[in-house]
């Protein structure tokens, strides 16, 4: 399992030039039409995509919940769950359910005794404490005695299945792997099962990885203490401002009881989206899809998040001292990945820091050598909301993040005060649509994409009418974008520096 969004922050360093393919000759009607859908009972969709090439099938489960839907208390829950969704169910990953059951009860018990305990600050007991965690260290052994481990797993990769994961974003969470297609049914007793009679076994014990992922991912790592700081500065009212995988303390804090309810809520079928992608036949996936997943009860899928990030009075800025090299990350409030005007925000942030043409690139690199390295992207970190641009930097020896900071707005104003040539939007035009037919030359990326499209716009169509919205793109466009977005009182900076001492 992978936390996406975390994964993306602490690799930004490595961030890479788009290679640019061609794009003729690329039929996006027969893929359209090869995709066939259907709403179980119980609010489920299944798109299904015909592909006859090989005799495999990947397989995706998405669910319509992210980290942005933690609620108060509990962040990372979602990414938490998505580890837990792995652990099995009564029938597998188990030796004796009956049994384990009894001691996941105890178990549970004695940790909320701990919690209640702990949670009393100052007046807590240390001697209490001691006593309560040598009980639950105790119960947990012998509730892991119960179980075997990584069976679900184990089950795929014997029956031929490759490309188990999984991973959490702030906007949704995807299961996915491959699979021989004759093992179409497999796939569907066991995916439907994990959903419809789950045990979060070993939930304290896969709690500490998590708690160690965020230790090495943002507590012990310059970018990501960074990042995390930066979305909090961006995000004052909206939970995108909150760290994808979680507090600590909130970490530390949460029991198989928050873990259930949120289950209940968010992993509703009508909340779920099954992608079935490669060697099928429809109606045959469609009546296994009724057969396993209609086992799993209506319930009304939860609503989005109201909450609404006010606008922006005025530049919002943190310097950071740290034993590591500098680094620099500017940004700017943009719309959700459904507005209109994302297609020209994207094109503006390709041309400014994408790649080895862009002009950050040949003015902070080639020419003046003020950075190692530097990139621009949209829809950070989400795209379900309103979200973020960003501009990142890694200073060059003996250049600092000011010198850099100079550069990045000067080269934001020329795009706001400059329209670009017909060649030079021909040229970002040519690298989207190379990138995004790239995503698609797979069976898995077909099936991700159709599903991030079903659930972002609610309708997987819309996919294929992606190569519309990008060739509409003009100078005027861009440069209007650039006036209205990229301004001084809607921009955020964030800056690390090494520490004096």
């Amino acid at each position: 399992m992978r936390l996406r969004t975390l994964c993306l922050l602490v690799t930004i360093a490595g961030f890479s030039t788009l290679t640019v393919g061609s794009t003729h000759g690329f039929d996006f009607s027969t893929l359209e039409k090869g995709v066939h859908e259907r709403t179980l009972k119980n609010g489920l969709k299944v798109l299904v995509m015909e592909r006859h090439d090989a005799p495999v099938a990947s397989f995706a489960t998405w669910a319509n919940v992210g980290s942005v839907d933690d609620p108060k208390g509990y962040t990372g829950l979602a990414h938490m769950f998505e580890h837990m969704a792995f652990k099995g169910t009564t029938t597998l990953g188990t030796k004796d359910i009956n049994r384990e059951l009894k001691a996941i009860k105890i178990e549970d018990s004695l940790f909320m005794l701990l919690r209640s305990e702990r949670n009393k600050g100052r007046f807590t007991d240390s001697t209490k404490v001691q006593a309560l965690n040598a009980r639950y260290d105790s119960a947990r052994e012998a509730s892991y005695q119960h179980v075997i481990p990584n069976e679900f797993g184990n089950v795929v990769e014997r029956e031929g299945g490759v490309g188990l994961n999984a991973f959490t974003s702030n906007d949704q969470t995807a299961y996915f792997f491959s699979l021989p297609s004759n093992k179409v049914e497999l796939w569907m007793a066991m995916e439907s099962e994990r959903f419809l009679n789950p045990v979060f076994r070993e939930m304290y014990k896969e709690r500490d990885v998590v708690a160690e992922e965020r230790r090495m991912r943002t507590e012990s790592n310059p970018i990501g203490r960074l990042i995390e700081e930066f979305l909090g500065l961006a995000f004052k009212s909206h939970p995108y401002g909150v760290p994808g995988v979680g507090h600590m303390s909130d970490i530390q804090y949460y029991s198989r009881a928050e873990a259930d309810v949120f289950f209940k809520k968010y992993y509703s079928p009508s909340n779920l989206i099954v992608c079935v992608v490669g060697d099928v036949q429809p109606e045959q996936v469609f009546k296994l899809a009724e057969k396993y997943w209609e086992r799993i009860p209506y319930r009304p899928a939860p609503e989005r998040i109201a909450s609404v990030e006010p606008p922006q009075l005025g530049e919002r800025r943190m310097e950071l001292e740290d034993p590591s090299q500098p680094v620099y990350v500017a940004g700017w409030h943009i719309p959700e990945g459904t507005h209109p005007d994302r297609a020209a925000i994207d094109a503006m942030l390709d041309y400014l820091g994408s790649g080895r043409t862009s002009l950050l690139y040949k003015n902070l690199i080639k020419e003046k050598k003020a950075a190692i390295q530097i990139g621009a992207l949209s829809g950070f970190p989400g795209d379900k909301y309103p979200t973020m641009s960003l501009v990142y930097a890694f200073p060059s020896k003996g250049k600092t993040n000011q010198e850099c900071e100079k550069e990045i707005f000067a080269e934001v104003e020329k795009l706001r005060n400059t329209l670009l040539t017909e060649k030079e939007v021909g040229e970002i035009k040519a690298r989207a649509k190379a990138s995004f037919i790239n995503e698609l030359d797979n069976n898995q990326g077909l099936g991700l994409q159709l599903a991030t499209f079903q659930q972002i716009w609610g309708d997987w169509r819309e996919l294929f009418h992606q190569l519309d919205r990008i060739n509409a793109v003009t100078a005027e466009d861009i440069q209007r974008v650039a006036k209205e977005y990229f301004t001084k009182n809607n921009r955020v900076v964030v800056m690390s520096n090494p520490s004096q001492s």
